[in-house]
């Protein structure tokens, strides 16, 4: 069973950036798809980005497309989000998360997703 922990997440200003790293245990990493969320208080978790196995295909909500880059490093085995151009609607707990093995489903499905981080806290002040 992959297990994830999310770190980076922290106080940042206003148009400023961010890396998060997601490190994952087991020896299966390099074969599945991961994915990145958000949940801010009170409002339901929402999908940021997703990288396939190889890492060669990306996919970004237009909430975030062009400012939020996902990238892995199978030999780390690490998941990383690049976040630029902070707002502070982008104030959130940030989820990594693995898909399915099938990896059939829609990207922007949380219920694709089979194993979820802790979370990080990322917080963009004014």
């Amino acid at each position: 069973q992959v297990q994830l922990v999310e770190s980076g997440g922290g106080l940042v200003q206003v148009g400023g950036s961010l890396r998060l790293s997601c490190a994952a245990s087991g020896r299966t990493f390099s074969t599945l798809a991961m994915g990145w969320f958000r949940q801010a208080p009170g409002k339901e978790r929402e999908f940021l980005a997703a990288i396939r196995r190889s890492g060669g295909d990306t996919y970004y909500p237009d909430s975030v497309k062009g400012r939020f880059f996902v990238s892995r490093d199978n030999a780390k085995n690490t998941v990383y989000l690049q976040m630029n151009s902070l707002i502070p609607e982008d104030t959130a707990v940030y989820y990594c998360t693995r898909r399915s093995a099938q990896d059939l489903g829609p990207y922007d499905d949380p219920n694709e997703y089979v194993v979820w981080g802790q979370g990080t806290q990322v917080t963009v002040s004014s």
